[in-house]
């Protein structure tokens, strides 16, 4: 299983296999046939709270320790497995600006330590 990231506004490439969108909102400006995406996930992102706290680049050890707090008990992990799993390539969408400090990296992280 490989799990890569990207923005959701770069195009589309055929290397990112299964597109898995895992934002609870949808990004502004861009059209779900724009997205190809094969999945929205939104129950895996962040909770509103913890997304509203992280709005500080120095924040980013703390937010991804609450980040995998939140995940280990949220159901979704499993489907998102169960799709990683069931693909040779799964890309995770986000539509944060940064590539490095964001929430799918995080989620990458922690899926690929389930595997």
């Amino acid at each position: 299983m490989t799990v890569l990231i990207r923005r959701v506004y770069e195009h589309a490439d055929p290397a990112d296999g299964f597109r898995v969108y895992v934002d609870r909102l949808w990004p502004r400006g861009l059209s779900r046939e724009r997205a190809a995406i094969d999945l929205w996930l939104k129950d895996i992102g962040p909770s509103a709270g913890l997304r509203e706290w992280f709005d500080r680049a120095d924040r980013f050890a703390e937010f991804s320790a609450r980040y995998t707090a939140e995940l280990d008990h949220d159901p979704a992990v499993g489907e998102l497995v169960r799709i990683a799993r069931a693909n040779p390539v799964v890309t995770l969408l986000y539509r944060a600006r940064s590539t490095e400090r964001n929430h799918a990296a995080v989620l990458a992280a922690f899926l690929n330590r389930r595997a």
